[in-house]
């Protein structure tokens, strides 16, 4: 996605349509730019369910393999996995807390319900009705309705029987579902490259609607859900306090090198080689660190559940759409698999294919992901260094209780 012009079309969008609103001209942009932003913000969506179940195979079936591997890889995926689910419990916690404390500046909200009146959210069943539509009796019919809990859930289960197949069949599921995910990939890139006219179609109406103040809103959400990158990059170094064998100093003095290197790329995967030298320098034993990072780079994102879990929240807050305890256990269901079953991606496809299933799944409109994508270059830098951090911390804490004999396993 050209980022910088995608952001520019969002704020050119807002200003006009703000002067627009001003002159009395909203019409003309409700009639000319509306459809605009529509069709680019269906193109968007409507790679949504066979991206992510896609996704979710091929994830799954790399990390069954990995963990049949032996046990260092069962202890480094099981390490993974509570980290991931805990930080999806944090958000859901935290975010209400800070939006409570901090709230959306008065009166821009309503402008942006306004913006989205005609956007239907799924509403959420009643609690039996959400437990018992986790295995839908029809699949194509639940991905049709883009129910993402069971899609999910199915995908997950098809990842895990069809490791237990031969391998000929096992990895013709593999090829055709992988296949499938970058096809959607594609098409996804094939969008994202005209972001900054669908933003900017975006922008103008909704700058018709809130005015200038849809600035002020933007700058809120990219601070209450960098501030949730934060604490998983807090939590990073009280991991690598309590759990780590070279102590927070040192792991301080180690991990800049990387969160420079992620600072300046914002990608995981470039900040690999210091996060190599930095696992070294805190006396990480090498098999240990030659195991658990290139793992950690393909299908561990510490900020995702928590920061996508938050975007969700946000979303319902800016909507006044209160939130029962079924969508928020259903946003940290969907949360946790979506992140452990995906491959890394960039900040703005995950964006997409991560956080669209999980406001689906709580009853939320997808439209504004359409605007906040345009912004996610901000948070996005919040996620990496957090990612790589936690990455480098959760490795010592790995060879810290690691027994030397699962070592050799990996």
């Amino acid at each position: 996605m050209p980022t910088w012009l995608t952001l520019g079309g969002l704020l050119a969008g807002i200003v006009l349509g703000a002067y627009a609103r001003r002159a009395g001209g909203e019409g003309w942009i409700e009639a000319v730019l509306s459809p605009i932003g529509t069709l680019w913000l269906n193109a968007l969506q409507i790679t949504i369910v066979p991206l992510v179940a896609s996704l979710v195979i091929t994830g799954m079936m790399h990390m069954a393999r990995a963990a049949q591997a032996g046990r260092m890889a069962a202890l480094t995926l099981g390490t993974f996995a509570s980290i991931l689910v805990g930080g999806a419990v944090m958000a859901a916690f935290l975010t209400p807390a800070i939006l409570a404390a901090f709230p959306v500046p008065e009166g821009v909200a309503e402008g942006f319900a306004a913006d989205l009146a005609n956007v239907e959210a799924g509403p959420l069943p009643a609690f039996g009705d959400f437990l018992t539509s986790f295995i839908p009796t029809n699949i194509i019919a639940a991905a049709a309705e883009t129910a993402m809990i069971p899609v999910v859930i199915f995908a997950a289960a098809l990842a895990i029987a069809a490791t237990r197949l031969g391998p000929i069949q096992r990895d013709a599921i593999a090829l055709f579902f992988a296949s499938i995910a970058n096809a959607m990939l594609v098409i996804i890139g094939w969008v994202l490259k005209v972001a900054p006219i669908g933003v900017f179609a975006l922008g103008a109406r909704l700058g018709a609607n809130v005015g200038l103040s849809a600035v002020a809103t933007l700058g809120h959400y990219i601070l209450v859900v960098s501030a949730i990158g934060v604490a998983v990059f807090a939590a990073a170094y009280l991991i690598a306090a309590i759990k780590g064998r070279a102590g927070l100093p040192a792991f301080v003095r180690a991990i800049l090198p990387s969160q420079a290197v992620a600072l300046s790329t914002q990608s995981s995967l470039a900040s690999l080689p210091p996060m190599l030298a930095a696992a070294r320098r805190l006396d990480i034993a090498e098999d240990t660190a030659d195991f658990v990072l290139p793992m950690a780079v393909t299908v561990f994102r510490a900020t995702g559940p928590a920061m996508n879990l938050a975007v969700a929240i946000y979303t319902a807050h800016l909507l006044d759409v209160e939130l029962g305890a079924a969508a928020i256990f259903a946003g940290i269901v969907v949360a946790s698999l979506t992140t452990l079953g995906s491959a890394s991606l960039p900040g703005s496809i995950s964006f997409v294919s991560a956080i669209g299933p999980i406001s689906i799944a709580m009853g939320l409109p997808v439209a504004p992901l359409a605007i906040l994508v345009a912004v996610e270059v901000l948070p996005d830098i919040v996620r990496t260094i957090a990612n790589v951090t936690m990455n480098v911390a959760v490795t010592g804490a790995i060879d810290r209780h690691a027994p030397a004999s699962a070592r050799n396993d990996a």
